[in-house]
């Protein structure tokens, strides 16, 4: 077996780089390479090699995972009380009594409870306090959990993320767009003199930008001396007074919907 048992990691960090190394032995273990590669670890899969080695006929196979991010499948440690915790002992027997993928993600899930009852006993045998243990699960609970990983949780959930981002700074842009032409929801309320007089630039910017924009109440096009307000779910324009709102209402609005959307949202 690696000599893994004689690593003794002191600090939070250390700890933390252990329980790396473990994990991606064990990932490379139980994972094919399209779940594998967009984690961005230049690691080739094994799991043909470790469905190979834990045959059923075989006693009691448990699959150990290294800092050096090398993994094995062996017998349990025959000290009692061993060095580390141990991990979950007959993974092979179930091999074949299941599909393949509900096997592994069956071994995943205890790779990851046995990940962190090592990484945990770290922590007590060195004194970590209550901000240290802290701080390590935190460190931890940013990582896809090899379960997620395994199963392709972790694939879809880096997607949604993306996706959410994306989505955001689409929004952002917008709005910053619709910041630059007004306030951050209507355009040309209730505008001071001297305002008036050093915006005259804006206004014809404006202007030229909402020439073709047509009301989504009347219809009619833009005008520059009108109070005009967007909605944020749909994003067509209104005239203030079609949708009955006012510059001094739309200054205490944080997100105006126009009277179809709010229409439908209302509807069970």
């Amino acid at each position: 077996m690696d000599g893994g048992a004689s690593y003794n990691p002191r600090t939070v960090e250390e700890v933390f780089r252990d329980f790396k190394g473990r994990r991606a032995a064990m990932i490379k273990a139980l994972t094919s390479v399209c779940l594998f590669t967009f984690l961005g670890l230049a690691l080739l899969a094994d799991v043909e090699e470790f469905y190979k080695q834990c045959d059923p006929e075989k006693e009691n196979l448990c699959l150990y995972g290294y800092p050096s991010e090398q993994w094995e499948v062996n017998l349990p440690a025959e000290e009692v009380p061993p060095e580390l915790p141990e991990p979950a002992l007959g993974i092979n027997f179930a091999r074949d009594g299941m599909q393949e993928k509900d096997w592994l993600s069956l071994v995943a899930v205890h790779s990851d409870a046995w990940l962190l009852a090592v990484a945990f006993y770290f922590g007590a045998r060195f004194g970590f306090d209550k901000a240290d243990r802290k701080r390590l699960f935190n460190m931890i609970n940013d990582l896809p959990t090899i379960f997620e990983v395994v199963t392709g949780v972790a694939k879809k959930q880096t997607k949604e993320k993306l996706a959410v981002s994306n989505h955001s700074s689409n929004k952002s842009k917008s709005n910053s767009k619709r910041g630059s032409e007004s306030q951050p929801k209507y355009s040309k309320a209730a505008v001071a003199k001297d305002e008036v007089e050093d915006g005259m630039e804006e206004e014809d910017e404006e202007e030229e930008e909402h020439g073709e924009t047509l009301c989504g109440a009347c219809g009619e096009y833009y005008a520059a001396d009108e109070f005009w307000i967007c909605c944020d779910i749909c994003e067509k324009w209104f005239h203030g007074k079609c949708v009955k709102i006012t510059p001094a209402r739309a200054e205490h609005i944080k997100q105006y919907k126009c009277p179809s959307c709010s229409n439908k949202r209302a509807r069970p």
